[in-house]
């Protein structure tokens, strides 16, 4: 993972995917050649006159461009150490609102598209350094010697952890074989909903935790399209609801990865979340002049006039004269918890003049300023009967809005399921704990991805060819499996279903998923379990 490379560009294929002999297109015929340098020439003329100003705004921006259509991500301020790895995208950047919306005030723009800050979405930058393994240097103090009687030897009552070396020393096979797969959860519809506990959810992680016939760690990571907190805060929530232990090494949320973007830009809008929280996860990650919409709505009540502003909420902002600063991008970490005026602040941004508020450019796209989402769900189970509305649906509002005001379309780039930098930002994560657990950096060959909603765990799962495995305790209520896009292991009816399923799959018919407490070392064989 070292090296110096400021643009490292990392492409995973996917192991189901045939590759086909590239043929090279065959040469133009001379006739060809310059009826095209007519066309080019012509076209050159038409655009002399807007050639010199569209290259003045290009050199403005940060980075230097490498494609004919677009910029590149502005260059971290630390150039050689970078530390960060570019992972083409999966979606394109163009705004969805299309397809989702009527013609509105707006007529499209004719005008030919320009050079854009914000068309960089062939690739998404995340952290390059894995996470430090803890392994050498975690240290339990009084085990050593509860270990020891006055002599110095072992005592005679043995413990569950010696009695499962054992079993696993014995059964080093199948052993193996748990080592060579893992689980990926997503959290809400199938673990949790909400704050409530599916049932199946603890079961299961009791089961991988050790409560199984090798008592035995199962790898297993979390990854969520959930946002807004910090990742210990989250994972201590998730480990008093579901019962069992939760590391933040072994948990993702859809912004964990744009920890990556603290390189490239300084001041920065983050929308979304309660409260001051996503400024506390944005600062988390390293970003060193964070604003969020309350600051700007103290500088300026009337940017939002249907908001009703307390004191309370003037007393905790950080106002200053946005007049007089640029924003360099938008952040979108959660879901808005006031679609107004977040939208409102968004757009003024988008439309102003390379983020100054109080501005409005005249071209609005080589001024736009970037803007990222940490996920795209239209959808998200909670305790609620019927899904909500989640960020994606955010997104598809700001994308309609914008273009009825500039004609334009919004680019913007999208974190988060199904998106691939998203999974293999998880592949760093799965290796890393296995050298926690089980003192191996690896990954697994056989990876089960557990999620409910077919639209980004299970399409992001099988783009990435991991086994899929889709359960009805959430957004998905459908048939026998999803039609667009369908689960390749199967759909169950609950996670424990599904990892009871991969487990015999993987680990044979008669893996037993209970410890057994009666199993004694002193006659232990290799039946003594069966």
């Amino acid at each position: 993972m070292s090296g110096q490379q400021s643009n490292l560009v990392v492409g995973v294929p996917n192991p189901t995917t045939k590759t086909t002999p590239h043929t090279p297109p065959e040469s133009p015929t001379e006739t060809q050649i310059k009826a095209v340098d007519g066309v080019e020439k012509q076209k050159q003329q038409q655009e002399s006159q807007e050639q010199p100003q569209q290259q003045l705004n290009i050199q403005k921006t940060r980075g230097n461009s490498t494609r004919n259509d677009s910029l590149a991500i502005p260059l971290s301020p630390t150039l050689g150490n970078h530390n960060t790895i570019e992972v083409p995208a999966t979606r394109s950047p163009d705004a969805h609102a299309e397809l989702y919306m009527h013609n509105l005030s707006a007529a499209p723009s004719l005008k030919e598209r320009r050079l854009s800050r914000n068309s960089f979405g062939a690739s998404l930058p995340i952290p390059r350094s894995k996470r430090q393994s803890r392994l050498s240097s975690v240290t339990f103090p009084g085990v050593a010697e509860a270990l020891q009687d006055a002599n110095g030897t072992l005592p005679l009552k043995p413990t569950r952890e010696f009695l499962a070396d054992r079993v696993q020393d014995i059964h080093s096979e199948k052993v193996e074989k748990v080592k060579n797969m893992s689980f990926v959860f997503d959290i809400d519809g199938v673990l949790v909903h909400g704050d409530r506990l599916i049932p199946e959810g603890k079961k299961v992680l009791d089961m991988l935790n050790g409560d199984n016939e090798l008592g035995i760690k199962i790898p297993h990571i979390f990854l969520t399209n959930g946002s807004g907190k910090p990742e210990l805060a989250r994972t201590e929530q998730l480990s008093k609801i579901l019962q069992n232990p939760i590391s933040t090494d072994q948990f993702i949320q859809s912004h964990t990865p744009m920890r990556a973007l603290a390189e490239y830009y300084n001041t920065v809008l983050v929308v979304g979340g309660e409260g001051y929280r996503c400024r506390e996860v944005a600062e988390e990650y390293g970003f060193k002049d964070v604003v969020v919409p309350n600051d700007i709505v103290a500088w300026d009540p009337s940017i939002a006039p249907y908001r009703v502003f307390t004191e309370e909420e003037r007393a905790t902002s950080r106002p200053r004269d946005f007049t007089k600063c640029n924003i360099e991008a938008i952040m979108v970490f959660s879901d808005s918890r006031d679609y107004a005026t977040d939208m409102q602040i968004m757009v003024d941004l988008l439309r102003s003049e390379n983020g100054r508020l109080g501005t409005v450019a005249k071209d609005p796209v080589s001024q736009r300023i970037p803007v990222y989402f940490s996920q795209g769900d239209l959808l998200c189970p909670t305790e609620h009967p019927t899904p909500r509305m989640s960020q994606g649906a955010f997104r598809i509002g700001l994308e309609a809005m914008y273009k009825a005001l500039t004609g334009v379309d919004l680019e913007r780039v999208v974190y988060g399921k199904p998106e691939m930098a998203t999974y293999k930002y998880a592949d760093e994560v799965i290796a890393s704990w296995m050298e926690q657990i089980h003192g191996e950096e690896k990954i697994p060959q056989n990876i089960y991805m557990i999620g409910d909603n077919p639209a980004s765990d299970i399409v992001g799962g099988n783009l990435y060819g991991w086994n899929t495995c889709l359960v009805r305790t959430g957004v998905f209520q459908g048939g026998e499996n999803d039609e667009e896009n369908p689960a390749n292991f199967g759909v169950f009816a609950n996670v424990w279903e599904a990892v009871t399923a991969a487990c015999r799959k993987e680990l044979g018919d008669d893996f037993k998923f209970k410890w057994d407490d009666r199993v004694n070392p002193l006659n232990m064989n290799a039946s003594a379990i069966e």
